[in-house]
């Protein structure tokens, strides 16, 4: 069975400092709880474990008093709390076991970021170092791959993404069958659970929408009027969407010139096989018409994670000129523009002149299959 190192290991290793609390937050399934154990395996002290979804937990930490925590520690000083978005007012109960155990490191995970941030997140200023843990990255594979293999598996999973248990599933049918699961069963738990929506059709919908309309602007009032919703629960599904790890935005570019787009925004999904089976379409590469779509969402999920993993910090736009010219990802970062176009085939494909003479000074790059992994590695 194949086990790959994530790139994440190292610095969380790093930032498990006593006093301080680590955050690994990231959707359902890609692995956070296996990771964090694999970490505290490594590090070889006696670790407390607890889970949010364990009622008995919620009323151990109910008294939120040093005493109550002290005894629940014993002589532990590494605490690991799974699903910790489940308990109320965990950000409070952290933060007073930190600032009063002397020596005490925690580490928590959670599938979602809206009840981890909103409830921890101002009481563990200055206590806390997040981590977003993604589906695996094409820098993980290559642990396992060469670059003749490479070529054939990014075909595969530019249909069924990267989750790690689909390395597992040799068969076709039983990816579509784990993806189709994943979609029925855990997609929208913790957005549903959250704001106790009741109709999930209408989100899913809203997916569907979405996954049409890769690489082109959104707009929150057509979305709301093919929904039968109004723009705002629109907009509000979306940042939920975007919390749980299964979408991510991205705004249009500009130093205010007039010529320049961006009212609307776009919306990619954080894994392709997830996209892939909302719109039930796992059909090869071969016979589809969205190859484009697929090339460029993939590329952009994974440069997401190369972001992450490699803390390089950066503001991700696309650019978008009314005389329709455009570059499909923009990285401002270090005082510099990054221009980059994303194309299944090898094209030659002219720098936008528009872009060229407002930003001479920024460089432009074509990201296709012979150059896509130094890009991403």
């Amino acid at each position: 069975m194949n086990y790959l190192v994530r790139e994440l290991s190292k610095n969380i290793i790093k930032k498990l400092q006593p006093n301080k609390v680590v955050l690994v937050l990231g959707a359902r399934r890609v692995g956070k709880t296996f990771l964090v154990k694999e970490i505290l395996e490594h590090i070889n002290e006696p670790v407390l474990t607890l889970n949010g979804e364990d009622i008995n937990v919620h009323d151990k930490l109910a008294i939120r008093s040093v005493e109550n925590y002290k005894q629940i520690l014993g002589s532990y000083k590494l605490l690991y709390i799974d699903e910790a978005q489940k308990i109320p007012e965990i950000g409070l109960k952290l933060k007073l076991m930190i600032d009063e155990i002397e020596g005490l490191r925690i580490i928590i995970s959670g599938s979602s970021s809206f009840d981890i941030h909103k409830d921890a997140g101002e009481p563990l200023t200055g206590r806390k170092y997040s981590f977003n843990l993604f589906a695996l990255s094409e820098n993980e594979y290559n642990q396992i791959e060469n670059s003749i293999s490479k070529k054939d598996k990014i075909r595969e999973r530019m249909i069924f993404g990267n989750y790690p248990e689909l390395l597992h599933l040799p068969d076709r049918e039983d990816k579509m069958d784990y993806l189709n699961e994943m979609v029925s069963s855990y997609l929208l738990k913790d957005i549903l659970v959250y704001e106790n929506i009741k109709n999930s059709q209408k989100i899913f919908n809203l997916l569907r929408l979405i996954a049409f309309q890769i690489g082109a602007e959104v707009s929150l009032q057509e979305l709301g009027s093919h929904l039968g919703i109004s723009k705002n629960t629109a907009e509000k599904y979306l940042d939920l969407l975007s919390k749980v790890f299964i979408l991510h935005k991205v705004e249009g570019f500009s130093r205010n010139l007039r010529k320049e787009i961006t009212k609307n925004s776009r919306w990619y999904f954080l894994d392709n096989g997830i996209r892939n089976a909302v719109i039930a379409n796992f059909n090869p590469l071969e016979s589809r018409n969205d190859i484009g779509s697929l090339w460029e969402n993939y590329m952009i999920s994974e440069r997401l994670k190369y972001q992450e993993y490699h803390r390089l910090i950066s503001n991700n736009y696309f650019w978008r000129t009314y005389e329709q010219q455009e570059i499909d990802w923009v990285e401002e970062r270090d005082g510099s523009l990054f221009g980059y176009e994303f194309k299944w085939k090898e094209d030659k494909v002219k720098i936008p002149s528009q872009w060229k003479i407002a930003y001479p000074n920024a460089s432009f790059e074509v990201i296709n299959m012979e150059n896509y992994n130094d890009w991403l590695t």
